[in-house]
Order: C-alpha cells, then sequence, then structure tokens
C-alpha cells in the first residue's frame, strides 16, 4: 500500500524546499504550541517539538507518513525564537551582527502512532557586522517576525550572512538531503 505523505507544518519555507525536491504532500499543520521546557537546551527542544509535531498529526491520519519539523537558533548560548515583537527583533539582529551562531533543525517522521526516523542537523551560520540602520530597516520590511533569530536567509536576511558552515536548506528549515534518506527508508519513493 502506498501511504500518501503529510508536512505537518505551516512554513512556507519547507513546504517550498519539498516542493523543489519533487516530493508529493499534503499539509496539516500540528496545532502544537511550541514552549520550550525550563533548562532544555537547542538541540533537545528541536528534536522534541519535531517529535511532538510528527506525532500529533499520525495520530489523526494513521495511514499516512508525517514529517514534522523545528529549526531554532542558538547564540552565546541562548536560544533564539521568532521574535515577540520589533524590540525583540531588534534584540535578536544586533546580538547575532558581526558573529557566528549555529542553527539547528530537526526532523522527524511518523507512520501510524510511532516514530520512525528523527534526526537534529546542525549548520553554522556568520554574519556580518550590521548598521543600526540595517536593522531597522529590515525590522521594517516585516520579514523577521515569523523566523527564528528574526531573518530569514532566504530573502532580504539573507544579505547579512557572509559563509554558511553546513548547508543553506537547513538554515531555511529543512536539511532536505537527510530527510529524502529518512523518507525513502520509510517506504517514501525519492523523486526521479
Amino acid at each position: 500500500m502506498t501511504r500518501k505523505l503529510i508536512l505537518a507544518s505551516g512554513s512556507p519555507r519547507r513546504r517550498q524546499l519539498l516542493s523543489a525536491a519533487g516530493l508529493r504532500f499534503e499539509l496539516a499543520e500540528s496545532g502544537i504550541e511550541e514552549l520550550r521546557q525550563p533548562q532544555e537546551q537547542a538541540r533537545e527542544y528541536a528534536l522534541r517539538m519535531a517529535q511532538t509535531k510528527a506525532l500529533a498529526v499520525a495520530r489523526r491520519h494513521p495511514d499516512s507518513i508525517v514529517l514534522g519539523a523545528d529549526t531554532v537558533v542558538e547564540c552565546t548560548a541562548e536560544i533564539l525564537e521568532k521574535p515577540l515583537d520589533a524590540a525583540d527583533a531588534q534584540r535578536m539582529l544586533t546580538m547575532l551582527a558581526g558573529r557566528g551562531h549555529v542553527v539547528i533543525t530537526a526532523f522527524a517522521v511518523a507512520r501510524d502512532g510511532w516514530l520512525i526516523e528523527t534526526e537534529a542537523v546542525e549548520s553554522e551560520v556568520f554574519f556580518r557586522p550590521l548598521s543600526e540602520t540595517e536593522i531597522r530597516d529590515y525590522i521594517a520590511s516585516g520579514e523577521p517576525f515569523d523566523k527564528a533569530g528574526a531573518y530569514g536567509i532566504q530573502g532580504i536576511g539573507g544579505s547579512f550572512i557572509s559563509r554558511v558552515k553546513g548547508t543553506r536548506d537547513n538554515v531555511m528549515g529543512l536539511p532536505v538531503e537527510k530527510v529524502l534518506a529518512a523518507l525513502e527508508r520509510c517506504g517514501v519513493a525519492r523523486p526521479t
């Protein structure tokens, strides 16, 4: 029996990455609130959220293969989630300016209410120095507000990046090659 693939995410970037990889899938948001537990480290937080999202959707769609994912940005031992407001975005972007940080994207594949595959992938991202005007203009664009760390590599925020150690798609929100390999092991044919 061929099972349909469901992406348990509302992220337009994840949808774009999977589509560009040639996969056919449906969307079903998990409805899971993203709350970090006290003392939870970035890697564990990303893994827990990806797994929880995948399992929540897999329980509603028992005959499907479900992919969940979560991206966390960490800089100087602080986890930077989606900014609460403009002041929070400014704080994050000021922190990231001129230094490196880690982007962790975890993914989980679930089927029949069970986790089948799960992994967290790290990329290191380096920002060039940013002026206050650049930060202010970027915040005014509205781009930072639905993104962990208050920036998107695929948009205007990409111009802030001097280099990436690891894959850019992981920074966007999905390590595509690793996801395709995991899905293939779970019975989803690799696109040709």
